[in-house]
């Protein structure tokens, strides 16, 4: 099933027991934090689902701001049958645009899948230089885990333990 027969759409509450399943084993593996319930519920509308004809969840991603200028691309996943279809490139797309349309520059991802972040243009972060101290000392106030990764704070070290931190420009 090429991505053409693919829709994508705002995630709705319906989709969090989905998106928790389509999560689990992927946490299970490491590739993915498993989050309680309540955060997705909490974030929903940053979240995109892909969906084929027959209404099956093919994936799902989520764009989190986090400062005027900067967004985080997060829990992008596609299903074990639909990878290798281009629904993972149609959801980075949508996420993209998104933030581009919210006045985003750059966007950050903390991945395991270097490549696939690669050929969308994003480059491994060598270092905080994605912030300026102003900035960075901000962020510091979050209480959001993305924020903690992205700033890589050592209290989220576990999290974040063979991940690679990349960047886009937009």
């Amino acid at each position: 099933m090429p991505a053409a027969s693919i829709t994508l759409r705002p995630a709705r509450t319906q989709d969090v027991h989905g998106i928790r399943e389509l999560v689990r084993p992927l946490a299970e593996r490491r590739v993915l934090l498993q989050k309680e319930a309540v955060a997705f519920y909490e974030a929903i509308q940053e979240f995109v689902v892909a969906e084929d004809a027959d209404g099956r969840l093919a994936g799902f991603g989520a764009l989190h701001v986090m400062w005027q200028d900067i967004a985080e691309v997060r829990t992008l996943a596609v299903a074990d049958g639909f990878q290798g279809r281009g629904v993972g490139h149609l959801l980075l797309e949508e996420l993209l645009d998104r933030a581009r349309r919210v006045g985003v520059s750059r966007v950050f991802c903390l991945t395991f899948e270097v490549e696939f972040f690669r050929r969308h243009g994003f480059e491994v972060m060598a270092d905080q230089s994605a912030v300026d101290p102003e900035v960075y000392a901000e962020l510091l106030r979050s209480t959001d885990e993305g924020v903690a990764e992205f700033l890589d704070l050592a209290r989220v070290k576990p999290n974040t333990l063979g991940n690679t931190r990349m960047i886009r420009a937009l």
